[in-house]
């Protein structure tokens, strides 16, 4: 394991690589130095070996370094919703989700705040640690967190340029994530899960499959297919895709799936050798998308 390098003036942790100063929150991500958090609650809308029966741990991070014009979260990741806490404080809040019966730590959207949870995680957890990230992590900072990083949940959004510079301002992204992914499913070798089903050790591949994108979405899974040997990683494929932010104003975004769009992407995955699961039609519910207002941010008042 590499020691993570961080200057916070010149900020490069993400692919961006933008060199923001962090502690004036000047980065491509706008967030500060110490982290931002919305949300820290049991969750149950993970895949089912994550939520298991307990719940996933989640820590929602405020800020993103990517900005999909699609994001379901972007009341926290583009709009910045969040409360700054301390690192002492974030530490708390794994120790209090683990108490509550979480079955891991999932950390949503860290990749900006890779030197916090490398600060966070020098003491191990009694539970997995899930990076639950978009995919656009640099291999350098992913090398610096291993051993600390039991499970990786990236999503591989767009396999192709012309639609990662389009969605997000990214034309990097599919090589990036390709190299990134790849470096996780190094670190963790095959999946493992545990005599209950919750997964312990492993990858598992995200694809948010969106309107218009189906070609898209195959290429995703043959590329999964191909690149790791049956049984290696576990393939998600989400269909709770709903026009949201400024995907309302840009077709094909504008529109929910099609049923024989979520049906075509479901048969695909099915032919191939891939282990996994997937969403069917009802799956574009808004309790996907939790509340973000600071729960379990904060700490609680004493007993009087």
């Amino acid at each position: 394991m590499r020691s993570l390098v961080h200057d916070p003036t010149h900020c490069v942790l993400c692919p961006r690589r933008c060199g923001g100063d962090r502690t004036k929150a000047a980065g491509r991500c706008r967030m500060p130095e110490a982290p931002v958090v919305a949300r820290a609650a049991l969750h149950h809308w993970e895949e089912p070996p994550l939520s298991g029966t307990r719940g996933a741990g989640t820590v929602f991070f405020s800020g993103c370094s990517l900005g999909c014009v699609f994001c379901q979260n972007d009341s926290i990741s583009q709009q910045d919703f969040g409360k700054e806490i301390s690192v002492s404080r974030l530490q708390e809040i794994f120790h209090e989700l683990i108490a509550a019966g979480a079955h891991n730590i999932d950390l949503v959207n860290p990749t900006h705040y890779a030197q916090v949870v490398a600060e966070a995680l020098e003491e191990p957890l009694p539970v997995p640690v899930v990076w639950n990230s978009g995919g656009y992590d640099r291999v350098e900072t992913l090398r610096a967190l291993e051993g600390k990083i039991q499970i990786y949940l990236p999503d591989f959004k767009y396999p192709d340029a012309q639609g990662a510079k389009d969605y997000a301002g990214a034309a990097d992204y599919p090589e990036t994530a390709k190299a990134a992914i790849q470096e996780m499913v190094r670190q963790t070798g095959p999946y493992q899960m545990d005599e209950n089903g919750i997964l312990q050790q492993g990858v598992i591949l995200r694809h948010l499959l969106l309107p218009g994108r189906l070609a898209q979405a195959k290429e995703v899974m043959d590329w999964a297919a191909e690149t790791f040997p049956p049984h290696t990683i576990l393939f998600s494929l989400m269909s709770q895709y709903t026009p949201w932010g400024r995907a309302a104003e840009i077709p094909p975004l504008d529109r929910r799936l099609r049923k024989s769009e979520i049906r075509a992407a479901v048969a695909y995955l099915e032919n191939l050798s891939l282990d996994g699961f997937s969403q069917g039609v009802e799956a574009a519910q808004a309790e996907y998308i939790p509340a973000f207002d600071l729960t379990g941010v904060e700490r609680a008042a004493p007993n009087p």
